[in-house]
């Protein structure tokens, strides 16, 4: 018994110790650098400021945070509308085709995000895969333009965040009572009113998931508009990263990393909130 409660103990030691020195220690100095001054030898030094987050504010600043904001709604959006209906297939599939479905989707987590991404450079550019393939068929006379767009930055972050929408929503609707649906096409109901008054409402805590674990990560993502959407595609991810790498402003690049985590900390909130709201409704309407 006393070697059971020292081992507990011990786990829970290491595991504090684990998260205070390599996640609360460096947060907690990002959001120090984050109040200091720039210093050309040293490249912080006091005295503290708040002029890093106001300079956020500025319009050449707010814009790259509105841009990243855009991409990564439509990149969640995308990531819905492709995700959605694979994952209700996944869910209504027999037991031993739902297995290789959902290795299909895991599969990409075997291998690097930024290997994949170089994958696409490969599609993408001028001498490319598609540009070879199109080329050969006849279809096109010149090469497409496809890297360093808009498009490209699209097909990259929705190639890279798609299986983050589709397994929430798969652990949604696989819990879903299927007598539910049974029940309404047994007293007359069509297939738009079952999937507006039943299907969409139980799929959407998987749903509100699965778009915050497309949107956060969209927001940070540098490599993926470095390697396919070029010097244009400056979003907040890459700006943090020139702020360190490139610019050498530390203070500036903290404040930015702490503004965009303090928004993603509303986004979690609001997801919680969300959620707990949607729980009582169910209760209270005895599903």
């Amino acid at each position: 018994m006393n070697r059971l409660i020292s081992f507990k103990y011990t786990a829970i030691f290491i595991i504090v110790a684990w998260i205070s020195v390599f996640i609360l220690v460096p947060n907690l100095l990002v959001v120090l650098i984050s109040f200091l001054s720039r210093d050309a030898s040293r490249f912080v030094a006091p005295p503290l400021t708040l002029s890093h987050y106001l300079s956020l504010f500025e319009p050449v600043y707010f814009k790259i945070f509105t841009k990243s904001v855009t991409y990564s709604f439509f990149s969640t959006l995308i990531c819905l509308l492709v995700g959605y209906p694979f994952a209700w297939l996944i869910s209504r599939a027999d037991k031993a085709y739902r297995s290789v479905l959902l290795i299909l989707v895991i599969i990409p987590f075997w291998t690097s995000s930024l290997i994949r991404t170089y994958a696409l450079v490969i599609l993408f550019k001028t001498n490319g895969v598609i540009n070879a393939v199109l080329t050969a068929l006849g279809v096109i006379n010149e090469p497409l333009a496809l890297m360093y767009t808009d498009k490209a930055v699209y097909a990259g972050l929705v190639y890279s965040l798609l299986p983050f929408m589709i397994l929430p929503l798969y652990a949604s609707m696989e819990k879903m009572d299927r007598r539910l649906i049974e029940a309404a096409r047994d007293l007359g109901a069509g297939s738009v009113p079952i999937f507006i008054r039943i299907i969409w409402p139980l799929s959407l805590p998987g749903v509100v998931a699965g778009c915050i674990m497309v949107f956060l990560p969209a927001m940070g993502l540098f490599y993926i508009p470095d390697l396919l959407g070029g010097a244009k595609s400056m979003l907040i991810g890459n700006f943090i990263k020139n702020q360190f790498l490139t610019a050498g402003n530390w203070p500036f690049g903290s404040a930015a990393g702490v503004f965009l985590t303090l928004c993603m900390l509303v986004l979690m909130l609001l997801y919680f909130g969300v959620r707990k709201r949607m729980e009582n409704a169910s209760v209270e309407k005895g599903l």
